[in-house]
Parts: structure tokens; C-alpha cells; sequence
């Protein structure tokens, strides 16, 4: 990850990373509505953004939320991916739209408003929302801002983008690499609830290459499954989790094992991207767990080390108390039946032995160097523009002698998370 000193600096990286594959335009406006659900003193602002492709594409696949109370956009969305083909996605910020009154029936309807402007069927256009749950969609107010939308549709940098769907996020996610002769491309928002299974994420994901359903559909399944699923920043799961890949299938196609660790590269980063934009976070967290039974006994114990509120705040302080570390993994293997061989156990902090052969390998010299270390990670958690570095706080667990392993990033918890998330709806 390159590094920067200045939101402009990030700025004019975005928009170099954000030229749109062929085949795509992408539009945004806004709008300011009055909630039916509770008084405000003044009309609140809504972003909403379209992606929009020059043809429909056959050739497309969505991942969604575990959450068994989805958000319409959710509910709709899966019944799109049985679709013969599909068009694009309209998404607003703001409202998420969950069990609303009508919310169905509402996203549909500016669906086919959408559709009709644009001469093509609503059916053939994805919903995604996220925001504030139990609010229904201002629907009128969207339905008239339709036509400045479609207006406003462009090719070239789709930054403007990627900053309309932001909620809490501190700044855009935008990533892009290049496969064959053509383009892999995906912005991203997510900064609270993120919990491995997505989190309160939208990832949209585009590119111009070929590539068959079947391939793409088996490809996102794998690289979201580690990535976007292994990540933390609170613990809970939303009720809206979308990511979302389309093809327009213009430029040559290339074999299965080049496109998808293509996928699984952009993924990864966009991940990495939405833990360190975190509401609140002042450190990154990657914890690698190796020497597993299986693989989802090595991502789930990675997954309760960085939910552990007690090493979150020990990070948070640049505190190295390590007794907190090596807990979270007992309490997880007790919980979880797993036995462990304390002998073999090897557990450290910043590449620093801290535990081994059944005990803890501390002194004074190095408390010191772990206090150096979580400082030298650390970033101010007070609203920033630009990520400051791509530093982490690495956390290595050695279980015994199994083959399997997993990688799971996750943030602190810091006083800045607290107040964002007292003050959400304010």
C-alpha cells in the first residue's frame, strides 16, 4: 500500500486507481429528505449512486448477509441472481431499509422508475442501501431525483462514486488491478458493524473482461470467503451486507487461474481497506493462526481474538498485556471443545516470543519493545481523510501440528468508536 501525507495526496491516487473498466458508467446525486420515523430540526442529506452498464450482462454473481432479517435490497437482491441477465445497481446511503413498511415494494417501484427513464426493464437493475435500519426509503424524494441522476452518467473515474456510498467511513475505498488486457475494479464502504460472514458492507466489483457465470459466481464465493469474511472491526453482523460482480465482457478472456487470484488480490485489499477505515480505529489487527485441525477452527479463533473487547482496549492503549492474547485463545478453545497441547502452543506478539513450551516469555526489556511496537502501529482514531500508513498489529498463534490456517484483520476499540456509535442517528 503506498503512503500518504495528505488527503489530496489520496485523493489524486483514487482517482489514478478508479478509471472505470469498459462497459460501465456510474452516476451520483443528492437529495435531502424528512424522516417519517423521527423528528429532526432539518432535512437530512441522502447520496444516491447508479452504476449502470452500456449492455446487459448474463455474467454476473452476489454474495449477501447471513443476517436472517435482511434489508429489502437484500431480499431482492437474491431473487436477481436467478435473473437471465442483469444491468446494473442503484444504491442510496442514508436509510438502510429493513423491514420498513413497504420496502420491498418501494425499491422495486424506483427500480422500474429507474427502468423506465432509461427505456429498459427495472428488473434488470440490483437494489443496495445501507444506513440507518428501520427507516423506510424516502421514496418520492428518490423517485424525482431519477432523471439528474441518469444525467449526470459518466465514464472515466468512478471516485465520485465510491465517495457517495460512504455512511461513517472516513474515506473512500476504491482499488483496481489489472488482468490480461482488461480491468478489475471495486469501491467499497464499511466502517461499522463488520463481522466475518461480510459486515455492514457494499462492494461492488466490476470488470471488463470475459468471464462465464459459472467461473465468476465460483471466484467470488472463494476470494470473499477470505477476505471479506475475514475481517472484524465490532462483532455484529448487518443486515445488509452486499457485494456484488459484473461483467461486461468486453475485452478477451482469461483462464480461471489468473482471473480469480486477480479477484482474490482486490478483495483482499478492499478488506483491509474497510478495517483500517473502521469507525474509530487507531490500530489494525492481523492475527495469522496456524497449525490448525481445519480452516474454519484457524479463521474463528483469529475472529475471537480480535473481538475480544479486552485485547482490543490492551491495543488500543499500546498496552502489551499479553495475558489477554493467549486468554482469548484459551477461552476459545474451551468454549469450542478444541484441545490444546499448552507444550506446542507458541503465541507472538509483533514477531516477540511471548508464549511457549507452556509458558510466558516475558521481562522487562521486552514489555518495553511491545509498548514501542503498538505505539509505532498506532494511528489518531479522531476523523481522518487518508489512511496514514498500512501498519499492523501482527498476532501469530501456533496451535499444534495441524495443516490448516487462517489470517483474520481486525481494529481496537477505542473511545472514537463509542461516540460515533452514541451519536449514529444524531
Amino acid at each position: 500500500m503506498t503512503t500518504f501525507t495528505t488527503s489530496e495526496q489520496y485523493e489524486a491516487y483514487l482517482n489514478d486507481q478508479g478509471n472505470l473498466p469498459e462497459g460501465f458508467r456510474v452516476a451520483t446525486a443528492g437529495i435531502s429528505f424528512l424522516p417519517r420515523e423521527r423528528p429532526v430540526s432539518s432535512p437530512l442529506p441522502m447520496r444516491m449512486t447508479l452504476v449502470l452498464m452500456d449492455r446487459p450482462t448474463e455474467n454476473f454473481g452476489a454474495m449477501f448477509t447471513r443476517n436472517i432479517i435482511p434489508g429489502a435490497p437484500v431480499i431482492i437482491g437474491r431473487r436477481r441472481l436467478s435473473a437471465s441477465r442483469v444491468r446494473g445497481v442503484l444504491i442510496n446511503n442514508k436509510v438502510s431499509n429493513v423491514c420498513a413498511p413497504r420496502g420491498v415494494e418501494d425499491a422495486e417501484a424506483l427500480l422500474d422508475s429507474l427502468g423506465a427513464g432509461l427505456g429498459v426493464p427495472g428488473g434488470e437493475f440490483f437494489p443496495a442501501s445501507t444506513g440507518i435500519i428501520g427507516w423506510g426509503l424516502p421514496f418520492r424524494e428518490m423517485k424525482a431525483a431519477l432523471p439528474e441522476l441518469t444525467a449526470n452518467l459518466h465514464t472515466g473515474s468512478c471516485l465520485d462514486a465510491a465517495r457517495a456510498i460512504m455512511t461513517t467511513d472516513s474515506y473512500p475505498k476504491l482499488r483496481s488491478v489489472r488482468v490480461g488486457e482488461g480491468t478489475l475494479l471495486g469501491f467499497a464502504k464499511g466502517a461499522g458493524m463488520i463481522e466475518p460472514n461480510l459486515a455492514t458492507m457494499l462492494v461492488f466489483l466490476l470488470t471488463d473482461i470475459v468471464v462465464s457465470r459459472e467461473v465468476l459466481r465460483r471466484s467470488l464465493e472463494r476470494a470473499a470467503e477470505k477476505s471479506f469474511n475475514c475481517i472484524s472491526v465490532d462483532g455484529d453482523q448487518s443486515t445488509s451486507d452486499t457485494v456484488l460482480l459484473l461483467s461486461s465482457g468486453i475485452k478477451p478472456a482469461v483462464p480461471e487461474e489468473v482471473f480469480e487470484p486477480a479477484l482474490q488480490e482486490l478483495c483482499l485489499g478492499l478488506a483491509r481497506d474497510i478495517v483500517r477505515n473502521g469507525e474509530g480505529t487507531g490500530h489494525v489487527i492481523r492475527v495469522s493462526v496456524t497449525g490448525a485441525p481445519d480452516y474454519e477452527t484457524a479463521r474463528n479463533l483469529g475472529k475471537a481474538i480480535v473481538n475480544s473487547p479486552l485485547v482490543k482496549t490492551a491495543v488500543f492503549g499500546n498496552d502489551p498485556n499479553v495475558g489477554r492474547v493467549v486468554s482469548a485463545v484459551g477461552d476459545f478453545a474451551g468454549n469450542a471443545g478444541l484441545a490444546v497441547n499448552q507444550d506446542f502452543l507458541r503465541v507472538e506478539l509483533g514477531a516477540e516470543v511471548i508464549f511457549a513450551g507452556g509458558a510466558f516469555r516475558l521481562d522487562a526489556e521486552k514489555e518495553k519493545r511491545l509498548s514501542d511496537y503498538l505505539q509505532g502501529a498506532s494511528m489518531n482514531p479522531e476523523r481522518k481523510k487518508f489512511p496514514p500508513h498500512d501498519r499492523t498489529v501482527d498476532i501469530d498463534v501456533t496451535l499444534g501440528d495441524g495443516n490448516a490456517g487462517a489470517v483474520v484483520y481486525g481494529s481496537d476499540l477505542s473511545y472514537d468508536y463509542v461516540r460515533e456509535n452514541a451519536d449514529y442517528r444524531s
